[in-house]
């Protein structure tokens, strides 16, 4: 049987480990998962979405605005006004040319606002905007 510890105490010669390569590879990996990943930008509150029976989930949405119950709109977890909408919008749409932009808002808001709120991002020069909802007997 070959006994390595053996034949290497025979030849004396030091374990030479070299991890250069095995850094080199770990920051490969960190930059192509940074490059790739698609970062969503919350809203920043908790909203209570009204149930549709024809609701899809919305593949690509990176602009999230919130309408809460008491009709304020929150973006990126800070509280904005109706006048703000378009430029935060354009501002986001600025570092994400193809983003989406979604509405969450909550059922017992105003129609008024969410509409308000679309108009607003459209005028901004979003392609896509959508309002958020929730398929029947899902908690999400």
């Amino acid at each position: 049987m070959l006994n390595i510890s053996a034949a290497r105490k025979a030849r004396r010669q030091p374990l030479d480990l070299n991890i250069a390569p095995l850094i080199d590879m770990v920051f490969i990996l960190l930059i192509f998962f940074l490059v790739t990943t698609s970062f969503v930008k919350e809203s920043g509150v908790d909203i209570d979405r009204p149930t549709a029976a024809t609701a899809a989930v919305q593949e690509k949405a990176s602009i999230m605005i919130g309408v809460t119950k008491d009709n304020l709109i929150f973006m990126e977890n800070r509280e904005i006004d109706i006048r703000a909408v378009r430029a935060n919008v354009e501002r986001a749409l600025a570092e994400n040319p193809e983003g989406a932009v979604v509405i969450v808002a909550d059922k017992h808001s105003r129609t008024g606002i969410a509409i308000e709120v679309m108009d607003a991002c459209r005028m901004a020069g979003a392609k896509i905007v959508s309002l958020a909802a929730r398929l029947p007997g899902t908690t999400e």
